[in-house]
Parts: C-alpha cells; sequence; structure tokens
C-alpha cells in the first residue's frame, strides 16, 4: 500500500499549489495515513477513503487498473444487490476455449492414431497449421487473465502465482510456433488447450464455491440487529429485514438508525463519527432528513424511514479500517503469506534447472518437463485454504447465531489466552427481578417511566419494565453519562436517574426519593459454562456496578481477585490494556456494548452479546444472540479446533507438490494431465476445507447442551 500511495503522489499534478514533499507531509499524517486498507481480493472489493483535495477518482481508477484491477463505478445505485457466482467473462471464456479444445483435439487425431507421416505428410502440416492458428485466440483470449496478471506482477516486482503459468502458456505456444512453421513437428497446441481448458474450470469452481459462502454470509446468516418500529400507537421489535419504507421507528439513546429517514418527533443529536469520522454530533430539526449508519446520542426519536434497509451497508460500516485492530498475532495467514513469498521463485528454479537438464538430451522431454513443473507445481492450497475453510466456519457460526466480522477474527480467537467478561446483560438476563425503596406518588412513577424509556442501557430497561403500566410523557434535555447516569426534564421536572452503592437511585427535582434494588438473574448454565473456560482461559470480572453481589461471582471466577467492580468505561479499557502490555495476555472482552466500547476496541478480540435491541458497535469483532449463551463454550471450542484443519491442508499441500514434481522433473507428467491436476488439488482443498469444517460443526456445536445446576434460571438471594 506505501507503493501505491507513493505512485498516487508521483502522478499528482502540480497545480494543486502544493508542492509533492509537502503532499507527502500530509499523507503521512493520521488522517491519511490510514487509508485503502479495507481489500477483499477474493471478492475484488475494496473500500478506500480519500481527499479529494489531495487525490481526484480517476487517479485511484488509473492505479487501480495499472495493478490489474479495473474499478468498476457506478453513481447511480450505490445498494449491494446479488451478484452472479461468476463473471459473464468466464462463463464465455469457457465456452470459446472449450469449442477450441474440441476442435483442436479432434485435429490432433493423425498424431495419437500413429498415421504415417510420409504417406499423410500433408494432412499432418495442415492440421498443425489449423492448431497453431486455434492456438492463437487461445493464448490471447482465454489465457489473457494469466499472461496480464503476470505481466503487472512482474511490473511490480512480484512473482504472483499466475508467472510459472503465464511462462508454461508461453513456452508451449513458442515451441509449437517454432515445430510448425520449421515443418520438425506438431507442436503442444492440444497441452495448451486442455492445460487453459481445466484452468478456467478450476476457477469457476472456486468462484462457485466461494458466492456460496459469501452470499449466505452476507445476506442470509443471523445479524443480530433489531429496530423498535411503531404500529398503531404500540411498539415492536422486529428484525431489520423485515423493516421497509415508510415504516415509523423509535430510536432511543445510542440506538443506530438502520436507514435514511425522516425525523417526526423528538431531539435528534446524531452522531455520524461512524460513518464520516466527525466525532462532533450533529442537531436535526423536525422534518429534517436522518442518515443511515448514525447514532441517536439524545433523548428516544421517532422517524420514518424514506428508504429501505441495505443490512450489508452494516455489514460495511463494520468491515471499515478504523475498527481494525493494531496488535498483530503469528497465524495462519502469516504463514500462508510466507509461504507464497517464496513459492513461486523456488518454481521457477526447479523448472529452470529440469529444462537445462533435459535439453541436451531430449527437446521434446525437456519442453514437457519444463511445462509440467511450472503448471504442476500449486501453492492453490495454501492460498485457499484459509478463506475457504475459515469462509465456511464462519457461515456456519452464523447459522448458529454466532457472527463473526471476517476471518482474521477467527485466527484471533485461537490465540486468545484471557477472557474478560462484564456483568450487567452480558452474565446476567436484562429481565432482572427488581424491588423500589422510597416513596414515589403515581404521577412521579410517570415521570421516572418516561425518563427510563428514553435509555437502552439494562437497567433503564429493568425500570422501564417495572412501571410499564404508567403512561410515557415527552422528555426534553435529555444527557446519559455513561456508568453513572441519566437525566432529563418531564413536565418541567428535572429527573435523574443515578448509579448508587444500594442501587439505581432516582432523584425529581434534585430530591432523592429512594433507589431501585435490582437482583440480577444469572445466565442459563453460565457456572457450567465457566468452569469450561476456566480450564483453558483466565477469567476476569468488570463491572460498573457495585460488590455488593460479588459473592456469588468468587466461586464462579475462581477468587475475588478476579473481580472487578465500580469500573469506568475508561476503567474497563485500562484494565484490559494493562493485561496486554505487562501480562503479554491475547484478550477477548465479551460485553453488551452499551458502556464497554473503548474495551471491547482495546481487546484483541471484542464480542457483543445482543439482547433483542439494537446495540450494534462497529468497534466489535463479533456479535452472538443471548438466547445462545449457554453454548459460548462450543462456539470457541470449535473455533480453535478448526485450525487444525488449516494445518491438515497444508501438509496435503506438501504431499501433492512433492509427489507430483516427482514425476514433472523427470518427464514422465505430460502438460495435458498437469493442467488436469491442478485444478483438481485446488478443488480438493476446497471440498476438503468445506465437509471437514462442516463434519466438525456437526460434532461439538450440536452436542447435548451442557445442563445448568438448576432447571431454568439461577438467581442472587435478595441482599434487601
Amino acid at each position: 500500500m506505501d507503493k501505491a500511495l507513493q505512485t498516487m503522489i508521483d502522478n499528482m499534478p502540480e497545480k494543486t499549489g502544493k508542492s509533492l514533499s509537502e503532499w507527502k507531509k500530509v499523507l503521512k499524517t493520521k488522517t491519511f495515513s490510514k487509508h485503502s486498507e479495507a481489500v477483499n481480493f477474493l471478492k475484488k472489493e475494496v473500500y478506500i477513503t480519500y481527499h479529494p483535495e489531495v487525490l481526484k477518482l480517476s487517479k485511484i481508477a488509473s492505479l487501480l487498473q495499472s495493478i490489474g484491477y479495473a474499478a468498476k463505478i457506478n453513481l447511480s445505485d450505490l445498494e449491494r444487490k446479488e451478484r452472479p457466482a461468476a463473471s459473464k467473462a468466464l462463463y464465455y471464456k469457457l465456452g470459446v476455449t472449450g469449442f477450441l479444445f474440441g476442435n483442436i483435439m479432434f485435429m490432433s487425431f493423425p498424431e495419437y492414431l500413429g498415421i504415417d507421416r510420409v504417406t499423410g505428410n500433408f494432412y499432418f502440416q495442415l492440421f498443425a497449421y489449423f492448431n497453431l492458428i486455434l492456438g492463437v485466440p487461445l493464448l490471447l483470449y482465454s489465457g489473457w487473465g494469466y499472461l496480464r496478471s503476470a505481466f503487472i506482477g512482474i511490473k511490480q516486482r512480484q512473482l504472483n502465482i499466475d508467472v510459472p503459468i503465464a511462462i508454461g502458456m508461453l513456452s508451449l505456444f513458442g515451441r509449437s510456433a517454432f515445430e510448425v512453421l520449421t515443418h520438425t513437428g506438431a507442436g503442444y497446441i492440444d497441452s495448451l488447450a486442455g492445460l487453459t481448458f481445466f484452468l478456467l474450470l478450476g476457477k469457476w469452481f472456486q468462484q462457485k464455491t466461494y458466492h456460496t459462502i459469501s452470499f449466505e454470509r452476507d445476506y442470509q446468516s443471523y445479524f443480530p440487529i433489531a429496530a423498535n418500529r411503531v404500529e398503531q400507537g404500540q411498539e415492536t421489535s422486529i428484525s431489520l429485514k423485515q423493516l421497509s419504507k415508510g415504516d415509523e421507528l423509535v430510536i432511543r439513546h445510542q440506538e443506530l438508525i438502520p436507514a435514511d429517514g425522516i425525523l417526526l418527533d423528538g431531539e435528534a443529536c446524531i452522531d455520524y463519527s461512524f460513518v464520516t469520522g466527525e466525532s462532533m454530533p450533529q442537531k436535526a430539526e423536525k422534518g429534517a432528513l436522518i442518515y443511515a449508519g448514525g447514532r441517536q446520542t439524545g433523548g428516544a426519536i421517532n422517524i420514518r424511514l424514506t428508504k429501505s434497509v441495505v443490512q450489508s451497508y452494516l455489514v460495511q460500516l463494520w468491515d471499515e479500517y478504523i475498527f481494525e485492530h493494531k496488535k498483530k498475532h503469528e497465524n495462519s495467514s502469516q504463514l500462508a503469506t510466507k509461504v507464497g513469498k517464496y513459492f513461486t521463485a523456488f518454481i521457477l528454479i526447479t523448472a529452470f534447472a529440469t529444462l537445462f537438464y533435459w535439453l541436451p538430451k531430449n527437446t521434446t522431454t525437456a519442453i514437457n518437463a519444463f511445462s509440467a513443473v511450472l503448471i504442476i507445481a500449486c501453492p492453490c492450497a495454501v492460498a485457499l485454504s484459509i478463506p475457504f475453510t475459515f469462509g465456511n466456519v464462519l457461515r456456519i457460526l452464523g447459522q448458529q447465531a454466532f457472527y463473526l466480522k471476517n476471518t482474521g477474527v477467527i485466527e484471533r480467537i485461537q490465540q486468545v489466552t484471557h477472557l474478560v467478561f462484564d456483568k450487567t446483560g452480558t452474565l446476567t438476563e436484562r429481565a432482572e427481578d427488581i424491588l423500589f425503596h422510597g416513596s414515589l406518588t403515581n404521577h412521579e412513577r410517570g415521570l421516572v417511566k418516561s425518563l427510563a424509556n428514553e435509555s437502552t442501557h439494562p437497567r433503564s430497561n429493568q425500570i422501564n419494565t417495572f412501571l410499564a403500566h404508567f403512561p410515557i410523557k415527552k422528555v426534553t434535555g435529555f444527557e446519559e453519562q455513561k456508568g453513572f447516569g441519566t437525566t432529563g426534564r418531564v413536565e418541567g421536572h428535572l429527573i435523574s436517574i443515578f448509579k448508587t452503592a444500594e442501587g439505581t437511585a432516582v432523584a425529581i427535582d434534585g430530591v432523592t426519593k429512594g433507589f431501585f434494588e435490582h437482583k440480577p438473574i444469572l445466565r442459563k448454565g453460565l457456572k457450567t459454562i465457566l468452569l469450561q473456560l476456566k480450564k483453558d482461559y483466565q477469567l476476569s470480572l468488570l463491572s460498573g456496578d457495585h460488590d455488593r453481589h460479588q459473592s456469588a461471582f468468587i466461586d464462579l471466577f475462581g477468587g475475588e481477585k478476579q473481580l472487578y467492580f465500580d469500573c469506568s468505561p475508561k476503567d474497563k479499557l485500562a484494565f484490559i490494556k494493562n493485561l496486554q502490555e505487562e501480562e503479554n495476555a491475547v484478550v477477548m472482552m465479551i460485553g453488551d456494548g452499551l458502556n464497554d466500547a473503548g474495551a471491547l476496541k482495546q481487546a484483541d478480540v471484542g464480542l457483543v452479546v445482543s439482547e433483542h435491541n439494537n446495540n450494534f458497535t462497529p468497534a466489535c469483532d463479533g456479535i452472538f444472540s443471548a438466547t445462545f449463551f449457554d453454548q459460548l463454550t462450543a462456539y470457541l471450542s470449535y473455533i480453535k479446533k478448526s485450525r487444525w484443519l488449516i494445518y491438515s491442508a497444508y501438509v496435503f499441500a506438501l504431499i501433492y507438490n512433492v509427489v507430483g514434481l516427482s514425476y514433472a522433473v523427470q518427464g514422465t507428467l505430460s502438460p495435458v494431465i498437469a493442467a488436469i491436476l491442478m485444478p483438481l488439488s485446488s478443488i480438493s482443498i476446497i471440498v476438503f476445507g468445506m465437509l471437514s469444517s462442516w463434519y466438525l460443526g456437526r460434532q461439538i456445536l450440536q452436542d447435548p447442551k451442557p445442563e445448568s445446576e438448576q432447571s431454568v434460571f439461577e438467581v442472587y438471594p435478595s441482599q434487601a
């Protein structure tokens, strides 16, 4: 990427008013140094953020064109639609190549049938010329993608996987042209046709298979984000897929706006930092257009959708570079990168050594062996095993209500050594038992209920449910301070809901009226889950609550030293950072995403537990449904064991290449057979990765759920 930025700089015009050295300084600043990191080569997608005063879109498109990835720009429709499994161009090439392959093989029958060259020399030469003519479109059209990719790679001073394939194609065609034109042989156009056809067939299968995985993950897998739709005065929590243009939604504090809409009611103060990077919230008045991806930072607002929900847009927000983790770990991808870097060079050296060894002895054997070595040796297993195997793992986990950002998250989870849990809304149910100690009139209860209704915090939701029978009134001046409480004015009264040592206190016009005592309900099977996790991980609990319920967690976490209460959001972030720096731990943070967004981002892996509300945060790496919290150990076990599937694929690739090369260097393997075996090796790796990950998932994820110590819920003893 540094080379790409340098190329952009070197091609920028001077008329901008700044020298190139000045622009280089600009591009080195924090604002511009994070550009263009989100690249998905398998999907051929790249998300680029750029400043129009520094770069023009045409320059970016030109750069992408120069490195072999021509940009397709369509400003009229930015919504992601279903894409075909393979491009039309690939189908055209397969059709043309199949036609050429069939005719070339037909005209090669004189060679295969052993017809006497003396009596049939005219036909031998005629068919050889026909084959050579058909070989031109075969090379320049069907094989152009490989030739172009290899040329661009060499131009960029990189030996990519297509370099040996391109050299093999050119050597077969060049030698064929020489033999046909000098009347010394029939050439190897039939081998070239077989090579090209089977390579394209393998490419089609790869694209078809990856499309199946990718499509299901992007559009069908579980993504636990809901919205509150208003119908006839009643709120209903529904999935985003059920929303449509014209629906009225209630968006509360810290909830994400799922689609563009018109503000109907309320004080909108929208944080668009997820989309634009601008941290200052923007206020909007009634009738203003509210854009998707913004987060409401004030009280509840009502909007009417003007567009349908594009769920993949939220996935795009999730994939933004600024939310990627900076900490690097040794993983399978790094191994694949190292192997791929030196594999092509090794194959080229082996191929040319084979060529020079056989040339003095037998020219035909030399050409066959040279081409076979270039073709048979395939690092595809290393390149494809991770995206296809882990891609299928993502798909299977998505079906089990456990949604991860990408395959990189899987690899980081495999390295985790320390699990850090939030308490409220994570280890405990949101529907906690609640009691009020104090004095509130019915009118005052309505005021408190109205303020609690504005917030998405679990404690506010509990109070809101507890006071469900009281009417909701308009709230103005709503504010929420993370980790402390909320304030707002209802009918002219200043209402405050805030944390105290006893529980959640309520004050009206500065006078404390009492407090709500919360008696949390633990998640089903929590004791069994934590006992299992302690075998493989260090465990810690971070809670913003006071320690009055500490006794219930001491045994679960193995001692008082693992429990930390009265933690502010900054305390949680600092704790995780300390684990990473002082203890060199790889940390996974599991929370509800409300008061721990900073900790989720700081952790090597951040997981959000979702329970029927819109608490999506791009800072997290994964979301899973609270309904399936008791399957957490199964999820992590499946992810950890899937790593061995990658190593098994690497072993298979090593055996395949050793055996294949041993035959190829001896000249006993024809280029056509090599061309068949190469895509077959890729196909076998893909099939192995998908079937093995599916089988492993069946063994782990569908095991009987652990039985909890109580049949339904575990409840704290009352501390009143």
